[in-house]
C-alpha cells in the first residue's frame, strides 16, 4: 500500500466524531481488496457527513483496483454500474449495492464528461474532485482521514471551497456549480469568493446540462434542503435561474417563502417494509408539494410545459399543474370564505373538493396552508392558522365519504344512453350538471332521481324513454 505518511491528517479515535465508524458491509468489502494488495479509501459525502455527524448511508469506496480487477475479486457481487469511469458497484450481504471507483485523473473534459485515466494516486483522485469539503478520504483499516486540501478546515469555518483553482473546477463540469449552491443552502454555509465569482461565470454555460441534471438538481434541493427559499435566492442572485428555468426566476416573495414552510421530505427509511414502502411515499409526497409550490401561481399550461421541458415524468407534472389549476380556479374564493370567519357550508367543502379532485385535495391544502402562512408572516392578509386546519379536516372526511366526482353518481353515460339520451357533447355536459347538483344535494344521488333529471336535462319526459 502506498505510503502518505507525509499528507496525512492522523486523528486518534478519540478526535473522531461518534458513530463515524463506516457500515460493517462497507469495512469488509474495504478489508477484502486491502487484502488483496490494493490500497483502498472511504471517499466523498459519506465522510464529509460522518465528520459533521449527519447521517448518511451511501458510503464509496476510492482504490488502486482497476474496475476489471474488483470484477474479478468480488465476481458475481457486482453491477459495472460506470466501468468506463473506473466505478464498479459491490453488492453486500443484504444486497445493497456500493460504489468502488478506481483512482483516476482527468485526461480532458467537455464541460459535463470526462475522460480518465486510470493509474492515478489518492491525491491526484482527490484533486479531481469538486469542492474541499468532498475531497477528504478515510482509512478504516488505519482510523486516519487524508486531507490534502484541508476540506476539515473548512467544515469547521462553514465555508464552501472549490478544489484549487475555482475556475479550472467549474468548467471541467458545469453541474459544479449547482452543487455548490445546493451544499451551500442544505449546512448553511457561505460560498468563498474566488469560487463564488466562478459560479457566476459559469452560468451562462449551464445550459450545456442536459435537463434532467437540472430536473435532479432542483429535486434534491427541494429533498435536502430544510429552507429552499435560501437555494433559490442563490440561483437567482448567481444567474443560474435565468439561464436554465426562466419561468422560475419570475416568482414572487411570497411564493419563495412559501417552500420554506413546508416539510422537508427527509430521507426514507430503508428496507423491504411497510413502514419502508410508507416513509418513500411519504417523502414523495414531500418532495412534490414543494415543486408544486413553486409552480402553483403560474398559468398551468406555461408550468405544465416548463416541468416537461425540465423532463419531469408526465405523472409528475400533470399533478403538479393539475394543482395549479385548482389552486387558481378555486384559490381566491377560499381565502375569502376563509377570512370571513363564519362556518362554511358542506356544500361549498364539496364543491372546493370535487374542483381540486379527491386524491390531490390534501395535497393543495398543505401547499396553501403554507402559503398562507407565508403571507402572515410577511404581514399580508391570510386566512387564520385555526381555520386552514379546519378546513383541511373537513375537506379531506369530504373527499373519503361524498360524492366528489362523476364515477360517484349512481348513474353512467351507458345508463343515460339506456334511458334515451344519445352520446354526444350533451350527455357529457348532462353529467356534469348531475355532480353539480349532487355537490349541492347529496340526498339527490339515486338512480331513478338521477335518470328523472337526465331526461328533463334532455328536454324528454321520463315516459319517452324505451319502453315506455
Amino acid at each position: 500500500m502506498a505510503d502518505h505518511a507525509n499528507h496525512l491528517d492522523v486523528r486518534d479515535e478519540g478526535n473522531l466524531p461518534a458513530g463515524f465508524d463506516p457500515p460493517g458491509s462497507v469495512l469488509d468489502i474495504a478489508a477484502r481488496l486491502e487484502r488483496a494488495g490494493y490500497e483502498t479509501w472511504c471517499v466523498g459525502g459519506a465522510v464529509r457527513d460522518a465528520l459533521t455527524g449527519h447521517r448518511h448511508s451511501d458510503w464509496d469506496l476510492a482504490t488502486a483496483a482497476t474496475p476489471d480487477q474488483v470484477i474479478h475479486l468480488f465476481r458475481r457481487r457486482t453491477i459495472p454500474v460506470g466501468v468506463s469511469h473506473g466505478t464498479v458497484g459491490v453488492l453486500d450481504a443484504a444486497g445493497a449495492m456500493h460504489e468502488v471507483t478506481t483512482f483516476r485523473r482527468d485526461v480532458r473534459t467537455d464541460g459535463r464528461h470526462a475522460d480518465v485515466e486510470f493509474g492515478a494516486s489518492l491525491d491526484e483522485d482527490l484533486a479531481r474532485r469538486d469542492f474541499t469539503i468532498n475531497a477528504i478520504a478515510y482509512s478504516p483499516s488505519r482510523r486516519i482521514l487524508h486531507d490534502p486540501f484541508d476540506g476539515r478546515g473548512d467544515l469547521d469555518r462553514r465555508v464552501i471551497r472549490a478544489v484549487g483553482t475555482a475556475a479550472d473546477r467549474m468548467r471541467e463540469d458545469r453541474l459544479r456549480a449547482l452543487r455548490g449552491l445546493r451544499f451551500a443552502a442544505r449546512f448553511g454555509y457561505e460560498i468563498e469568493p474566488a469560487t463564488w465569482a466562478a459560479i457566476v461565470a459559469s452560468a451562462p454555460y449551464l445550459p450545456q446540462l442536459s435537463a434532467e441534471r437540472v430536473k435532479e438538481e432542483l429535486a434534491k434541493t427541494m429533498t435536502q434542503v430544510a429552507k429552499p427559499s435560501t437555494a433559490l435566492r442563490m440561483w437567482r442572485e448567481s444567474g443560474a435561474l435565468s439561464v436554465l428555468v426562466p419561468r422560475l426566476a419570475e416568482l414572487d416573495a411570497i411564493t419563495v417563502a412559501s417552500l420554506d414552510c413546508l416539510a422537508q421530505p427527509g430521507r426514507p427509511i430503508g428496507g423491504d417494509t411497510p413502514a419502508a414502502a410508507r416513509s418513500v411515499a411519504r417523502a414523495d409526497a414531500r418532495r412534490l408539494a414543494r415543486l408544486a409550490a413553486m409552480f402553483l401561481a403560474m398559468p398551468p399550461d406555461a408550468g405544465l410545459r416548463a416541468l416537461k421541458a425540465l423532463r419531469f415524468s408526465n405523472a409528475d407534472a400533470e399533478w403538479i399543474a393539475s394543482l395549479a389549476g385548482a389552486w387558481q380556479l378555486i384559490g381566491p374564493e377560499m381565502e375569502r370564505t376563509l377570512a370571513g370567519g363564519g362556518r362554511m357550508p358542506d356544500e361549498v367543502i364539496r364543491r372546493w373538493v370535487a374542483a381540486a379532485g379527491r386524491t390531490r385535495i390534501a395535497s393543495l391544502l398543505r401547499i396553501v396552508a403554507a402559503r398562507w402562512s407565508a403571507q402572515r408572516a410577511s404581514g399580508a392578509p391570510a386566512p387564520a392558522a385555526t381555520a386552514v386546519r379546519g378546513l383541511y379536516r373537513r375537506a379531506v372526511r369530504s373527499a373519503f365519504h361524498d360524492a366528489v366526482e362523476l364515477a360517484d353518481l349512481a348513474v353512467d353515460g351507458d345508463d343515460l344512453i339506456g334511458a334515451g339520451i344519445a352520446p354526444g357533447r350533451q350527455l357529457g355536459e348532462i353529467l356534469r350538471d348531475l355532480l353539480a347538483l349532487v355537490l349541492a344535494d347529496p340526498s339527490q344521488n339515486t338512480r331513478a332521481q338521477l335518470l328523472v333529471l337526465a331526461l328533463q336535462k334532455a328536454g324528454r319526459r321520463p315516459a319517452d324513454g324505451p319502453g315506455g
